[in-house]
């Protein structure tokens, strides 16, 4: 764990940032009076931190020289020492409709510390299906654009909500059954994340690590909430319709302004 987490008992790769500023910004997203102007540039502000947390914690680096304006002035104008490896493999899994804009920042972000040609961005569109009562009840999957293997790639997935873990499970399920996987280390981005989330994806994945800026389980009774993140049972985070509780109030449709 590093000195920025908080501590927990979900297992070695679970990262639960301990960020002020993104915990500012996330606060500032949920908020009701937040609305599409202020929303896509916070969104922004807090991906591009998150993404270089992952990409100095979890990215291979490797010695370089590299010439600097002094190079030409002096031998000793050179920068000497460690950088994020340029030949990484990257693909991204967009996740429509709440990840478009998460992983498109990734995508902008990643090609400017590794080779373009590197980074790839997959577009998979997945929505919940719900029954008469409001439950999810599985995924819905109109178009998928992937754009090749994953293995020996980094496969990050910047999904903003990890409410149930199902839309993650879903996504390795489909690289797996294209015959596409395994990937050569799998990163999850949710902003926002509940213990469902985490439990089930560590449960069914256990090589995907995670980092998330923050941990909601709002519907957790006090005497739970006692007790450091992941050490006892009774954590809840999500309500009946399984939203995050207290979440961001449905944040795919508040970014798209679209309610359906």
């Amino acid at each position: 764990m590093h000195a920025r987490e908080i501590e927990h008992g979900y297992g070695d790769g679970v990262h639960i940032l301990a960020d002020p500023f993104l915990l500012t910004m996330l606060a500032r997203i949920g908020h009701p009076d937040t609305d599409q102007r202020e929303l896509r540039p916070l969104l922004r502000t807090i991906y591009e931190r998150l993404l270089a947390e992952v990409v100095a914690t979890e990215f291979p680096t490797l010695e370089l020289r590299l010439a600097t304006r002094m190079s030409s002035t002096t031998n000793r104008g050179f920068y000497d020492g460690p950088v994020i490896n340029p030949k990484t493999q990257v693909a991204v899994a967009c996740l429509v409709r709440a990840g478009v804009l998460p992983s498109e920042i990734c995508y902008e972000s990643l090609i400017q510390v590794v080779e373009p040609a590197g980074v790839r961005l997959d577009f998979l569109s997945m929505s919940r299906q719900v029954d008469d009562e409001g439950h999810v009840v599985g995924s819905d999957e109109s178009g998928l654009k992937i754009g090749g293997p994953i293995r020996e790639r980094i496969l990050l997935i910047p999904d903003p909500m990890g409410a149930t873990g199902g839309t993650v499970h879903r996504t390795l399920e489909i690289y797996q059954e294209l015959g596409l996987g395994p990937a050569g280390k799998i990163i999850v981005l949710p902003m926002i994340a509940t213990p469902e989330f985490i439990r089930a994806t560590t449960e069914r994945h256990p090589e995907v690590v995670i980092y998330t800026a923050r941990l909601d389980r709002g519907l957790s009774p006090p005497d739970v909430l006692a007790h450091p993140p992941g050490t006892v049972e009774g954590e809840v985070g999500l309500n009946d319709q399984q939203y995050i509780v207290p979440g961001a109030g449905g944040l795919g449709e508040v970014l798209t302004n679209s309610w359906v």
